[in-house]
């Protein structure tokens, strides 16, 4: 992947594989998939609040795992830019286009690969969208899609939240949002999934979504609707379609991906918690309070693509190269000592957490995706009374990329 030899005199001190080439750590791979939490902190513990690491590809990044770190360089589009044409290894020649990393860092026409005006033309659009969807009724999608799932293994007396109930409730709400038949949501979670997870077919599916989506937004110019795809078309800020068709791909990938996978986790933590559970079914307890824990200790993205930085700098006791790739550890930020020097205190109340980034590309649609998880399980637990977990929790197990770590299953039963 690299021109220069990693023992190369002359390679920078700043580059990340100055810092040990091929010894580096990788955020891809069996340990990745199983051990994350583990090499975030053994990389702390090497490196300090920033770390030279490998991307898929075994391309050069810094991750950056300081809770402070992190927020500077969110709050900071001008040292710290999202256009990926600035990025160094993608100038020189050292990733290719048929890289299972694009689809994650790689520029598209949409608001997050932009900044300063481009951006606040983009994000207007995509907000002002968001917002007129999300007053149409989310909740009563939510609610609806909730219980058609739910229908599905009532009458079983088991499931499984993951595969049966987390995956495909947000997806089917977005199909209300982005004006798509509900069958092409389905369709959709596998899609979406393989992206985020990367490897050969990453492009493949990110190239199926582009198509989907493209016929969807050519559909609406001559169909128009009360949803977000008519929205962006009518904007006034004159969006192109490639520009259309960019964001529908970010606002369905960045959504789904990201409300079921907290979806999940918010369901494993209220059924592994006996006095959560009674709780909410009591009505003492609230969702919302549940859903700000988990998204201190497992938020849905536990490392984000990627800033690149404008000019040399220095960042966390390293020095930083213009067009040095740098992603952003969520999860490790959160876990951050010098911010929580106890992990067991309550985090209640306490919503500095990262993980909906932060700065101006903090998440538009944070709102929506809250609101689907509250009904979907505020639906489930009254739906199915009695409803427990089927084996013991520390049975349950996850699955990690470099981007998030997901709950392989959630077994429940419940009485029929």
């Amino acid at each position: 992947m690299n021109d220069q030899p990693l023992n190369d005199p002359d390679t920078p001190r700043g580059c990340p594989v100055a810092h040990g080439g091929a010894d580096l750590a990788r955020l891809y791979g069996p340990e990745a998939a199983t051990d994350p939490h583990g090499i975030y902190e053994r990389l702390r513990k090497e490196h300090g609040t920033v770390a030279p690491v490998l991307l898929e590809g075994d391309v050069p990044a810094w991750l950056v795992l300081g809770y402070r770190d992190n927020r500077r360089v969110l709050d900071n589009p001008r040292q710290f830019s999202r256009d990926a044409r600035i990025w160094r290894e993608w100038l020189e020649g050292r990733v290719a286009e048929t890289s299972p990393l694009i689809p994650m860092v790689g520029w598209r026409p949409d608001c997050v690969s932009q900044d300063g005006e481009p951006h606040r033309r983009l994000r207007g659009a995509v907000t002002d969208g968001l917002q007129a969807a999300s007053s149409r009724g989310v909740r009563r999608h939510a609610t609806h899609f909730a219980n058609q799932l739910i229908d599905a293994f009532a009458e079983a007396g088991q499931a499984d939240l993951v595969a049966d109930y987390a995956e495909y409730l947000p997806m089917l709400v977005l199909t209300r949002i982005l004006g798509l038949p509900a069958a092409e949501g389905r369709s959709l979670v596998e899609s979406c999934a393989n992206v985020l997870k990367g490897g050969e077919e990453a492009l493949a599916h990110n190239d199926r979504i582009i198509q989907i989506l493209g016929e969807l937004a050519e559909r609406k110019r001559t169909e128009p609707g009360s949803d977000f795809t008519t929205a962006l078309l009518e904007h006034h800020a004159g969006l192109d379609t490639d520009e259309v068709v960019s964001h529908l791909r970010l606002v369905l990938i960045a959504a789904h991906t990201t409300t079921s996978n907290l979806l999940a986790r918010v369901l494993q933590l209220v059924f592994t918690d006996a006095s959560r559970l009674a709780g909410l079914v009591s009505g003492q307890l609230n969702i919302s309070g549940v859903v700000e824990e988990v998204m201190w200790n497992s938020p849905p993205l536990a490392v984000m693509p990627g800033r690149f930085a404008a000019t040399d700098l220095e960042l966390g006791g390293h020095h930083i190269q213009e067009g040095d790739l740098l992603v952003l550890g969520l999860a490790p930020g959160n876990a951050d000592p010098e911010v929580r020097p106890d992990p067991g205190v309550s985090v209640q109340g306490n919503q500095s957490h990262l993980a909906f980034s932060g700065g101006p590309h903090e998440c538009p649609g944070q709102n929506i995706g809250q609101s689907i998880i509250e009904i979907g399980v505020d639906v489930l637990l009254h739906r199915l009374p009695g409803l427990r977990l089927a084996v013991p929790p520390e049975e349950l197990g996850s699955t990690a990329s470099t981007w998030e770590s997901r709950l392989d299953s959630l077994p429940v039963e419940f009485p029929v």
